[in-house]
């Protein structure tokens, strides 16, 4: 209950909210089963919400595991004392545990060690308690040349290093000075010396020279300055003046003037300079990397979902090609269902006039023979090229040309999940593949792939990677519970989000599918090996089944719930169908009347949503979008040029958008809106189609600088410092033009081939 309380105190949730919260998730409940289908128990709490009471009972606990540590090693040392072990409970943070056992830490062999054991605590302790003797002739009484003390100043030095090491052990003092750090400490980078002319160096050149303080530094410069000193071209300090410190120190430790005084002041100078601000000052650089981190995470998972729920085409017939110039483009066509049908190589962009006229020829038949409703395009090296050819086709409007982001299709087709779905084909043909299938459902396809190698966060691979991947896992986990699972055609990658399932239940699935056939409904997944009541009782209502003898195991209605649907219908005097099918009868509903313990109106309000549209796509409408015709490479861009675009990627410092030119454009957060935008994510998010301005372009940099205002300023166009690198290496992407266009026009003559075959 202390936990509970202090989860409910630090978030503001209601306790009983929090209480029955933690129950659930003890019970094995997955936060996407909780918020949509315990919402009376919860107090209607969102994923949000859950997520955050779950990472902090884990926290908690790994609080509680440390504090039994330390008190089982105090306790078999005989130092645990009454007053110690009643401190130590009352810890409320990691750090408080740790200043606690600082002073009886078993320590390496250090100055104040030596010294006590050459028998220097008595005189230490002597000058603590300020006597008025001299200090010279106290320490006289120590000198041993056999321990090692030949003279009084060896014996006073000794007794100063007892006493620094009690100040720098200090658990009130240290923290004081750990909220100093976090207060008042300035960030400082420097080059190393002789390093600035090195390959490499210069993309940080921004902090050759640099400070800001500690508590305001945006992730991405506290990442980006790590990253210089990781590679070592920076040198990072956290610092905090001396005298801040010991104006918390001095007082607790010099208790009166005098000689003795003297050399406790000396002590505690150098205590606090020697050994507490360095251990401050790691502390404050762990602090800001976890910050840091937080920060960044917490952009990658918000791009990464925008990314999972981008709008899907759906089941169309499709030509996907993967473009490329010397080695031609790979296109596959894919069924309805995204089965491969047929795979070729089409000289496309660059060649004879032979082979493009070639090319011409079997794309539009391709075209005619697998009556092809949609053409897909990677986004990658000749896209544009690719792009140009197929609309020179003059193919029926009805065929939609898309441009598909094609980040992480390289990963996928040389994947072991590539490798297992198409074993006769080689990474060419599968990364056509996923292409094709990503433009008819995004979720599907990318949930096959590591979602750091997408590429839509900043610094991934800077920050604690599993940190990160337990916040993309719950992401990826959100986005397919959102919007359901299709269980007859699902791959064993997609099943194996849903909320209560794994990989190895997954795997069942899919293998007693391949053996049984199609399941004819959610009822019969209780068949499946392994799969027990608590996981079909999560997962269940996440799954559909089209088709199905019960009409509600295509919708988001929980089969626990089923029952009280059919009360509905038989009040009505109608079939559950009848209530899918007709408005007026469900708006004849009294849902008061259904009303128990169990379920409350939250639920009985989405079941009667569920019920109008069963099954919906919570994700957009798919909108085509086209880049500006005759805008290939950057050097086609003007300052001033108004262009559509697609935003790759968002930062807390600004978006990336695509302009069709293979090198993304920054538009930087100051010209992101024509009012203050503290965060580029409140006003764009990853995919969404916006028209942006050209307000420089460095053709040496390879650099394009955007801005979304309405009256963009041209002469100011500088970023702030290291924003234009915090992705760190991107692809590149190759600029070459194809070849120039024949003088005949084999489009018309391809065009006349294929309607003759």
């Amino acid at each position: 209950m202390t936990h509970l309380e202090t989860i409910s105190r630090e978030t503001g949730i209601a306790i009983g909210s929090v209480t029955s919260t933690a129950k659930l998730l003890a019970e094995g409940g997955t936060v996407p089963f909780i918020s949509r289908y315990r919402k009376e128990q919860t107090g209607l709490l969102d994923e949000v919400q859950i997520t955050t009471i779950r990472d902090r009972m884990l926290q908690l606990a790994e609080l509680d595991t440390r504090r039994s540590a330390v008190l089982k090693s105090l306790e078999e040392r005989s130092l645990l004392t009454p007053e110690l072990k009643k401190k130590l409970e009352a810890a409320t943070t990691l750090s408080a545990v740790e200043d606690l056992f600082a002073p009886y830490r078993p320590k390496r062999q250090t100055r104040a060690t030596k010294a006590i054991e050459r028998g220097l605590t008595p005189l230490a302790d002597w000058l603590l308690a300020n006597q008025p003797a001299d200090p010279a002739d106290e320490a006289a009484k120590w000198v041993d040349p056999e321990k090692d003390v030949p003279t009084a100043a060896d014996a006073l030095a000794g007794a100063r290093d007892i006493i620094a090491e009690r100040v720098a052990d200090d658990a009130t003092l240290r923290g004081q000075v750990r909220k100093t750090y976090e207060e008042e400490a300035t960030v400082s980078s420097k080059i190393m010396y002789g390093k600035d002319e090195e390959e490499g160096a210069q993309k940080f050149r921004d902090y050759f020279e640099w400070s800001e303080p500690l508590k305001s530094i945006p992730s991405h410069r506290m990442l980006a300055i790590r990253r210089g000193e990781k590679e070592g071209f920076l040198l990072m300090r956290v610092e905090v003046p001396l005298e801040r410190i010991t104006r918390h120190a001095l007082p607790a430790w010099v208790t009166a003037a005098g000689p003795a005084g003297t050399q406790v002041t000396q002590a505690v100078e150098d205590g606090c300079k020697r050994l507490l601000m360095p251990s401050m000052e790691t502390e404050a650089r762990l602090f800001a990397k976890k910050r840091a981190d937080e920060t960044a995470i917490g952009v990658f998972a918000e791009n990464l979902r925008e990314l999972l729920l981008a709008s899907p085409l759906g089941e169309k017939r499709l030509l996907a090609i993967d473009p490329a110039f010397r080695t031609g483009c790979k296109t596959v066509v894919l069924d309805r269902s995204g089965k491969l049908l047929h795979h070729t190589v089409l000289y496309a962009t660059a060649g004879s006039n032979n082979q493009l006229y070639e090319a011409a020829v079997e794309l539009t038949t391709l075209v005619k023979k697998f009556q092809i409703e949609a053409i897909a395009i990677g986004n990658g090296t000749g896209s544009r090229e690719t792009e140009a050819f197929v609309k020179k086709l003059k193919l029926p409007s009805t065929i939609p040309v898309v441009s598909v982001n094609e980040s992480g299709a390289s990963i996928y087709s040389a994947s072991d999940v590539a490798r297992e779905e198409f074993p006769n084909e080689d990474v060419t043909v599968r990364g056509a593949v996923s292409i094709g299938r990503r433009l008819m459902d995004p979720l599907a396809e990318l949930v096959k792939i590591d979602p750091k190698s997408i590429g839509v966060g900043q610094y991934q691979h800077d920050v604690e990677q599993r940190a990160l991947k337990h916040s993309l896992d719950d992401t990826v986990v959100s986005c397919v519970n959102a919007v359901g699972v299709e269980l007859n055609t699902s791959s064993k990658q997609l099943l194996s989000y849903v909320s209560g399932l794994n990989s190895t239940l997954a795997e069942n699935i899919v293998a007693y599918r391949n053996e049984n056939g199609a399941f004819a409904s959610r009822t019969e997944l209780k068949k499946v090996p392994r799969l027990g009541e608590k996981a079909f009782e999560q997962a269940a209502g996440f799954i559909r089944v089209h088709g199905a003898k019960h009409p509600l195991d295509s919708s988001a209605v929980h089969p626990e719930r089923y029952p009280l649907v059919e009360r509905m219908a038989a009040d009505l005097s109608c079939t559950v169908q009848d209530l899918l099918d007709r408005e007026d009868l469900r708006k004849k509903l009294d849902l008061k009347k259904y009303i128990s313990t169990d379920v409350g109106l939250p639920t009985l309000k989405d079941i009667v949503a569920e019920l109008a549209k069963p099954g919906r796509d919570p994700r957009k409408q798919f909108e085509l979008f086209s880049f500006q015709e005759g805008i290939d490479k950057p050097g086609d861009l003007k300052v001033g040029m108004k262009l559509p675009g697609i935003v790759t990627n968002v930062t807390a410092f600004g978006a990336f958008v695509d302009v069709g030119v293979h090198q993304d454009g920054l538009v930087h957060v100051s010209q992101l809106a024509d009012h203050f935008i503290r965060d580029a994510s409140e006003v764009v998010k990853v995919g969404q189609k916006v028209h942006v301005t050209i307000v420089e372009v460095d053709l040496k940099r390879n650099r394009i600088a955007l801005s979304m205002k309405a009256k963009p300023d041209l002469e100011n166009r500088r970023a702030a410092p290291g924003d234009r690198d915090s992705r760190g290496p991107r692809p590149q992407r190759d600029n070459r033009s194809s070849a120039a266009a024949p003088s005949i026009d084999w489009f018309s003559l391809a065009l006349e081939k294929s309607k003759k075959k």
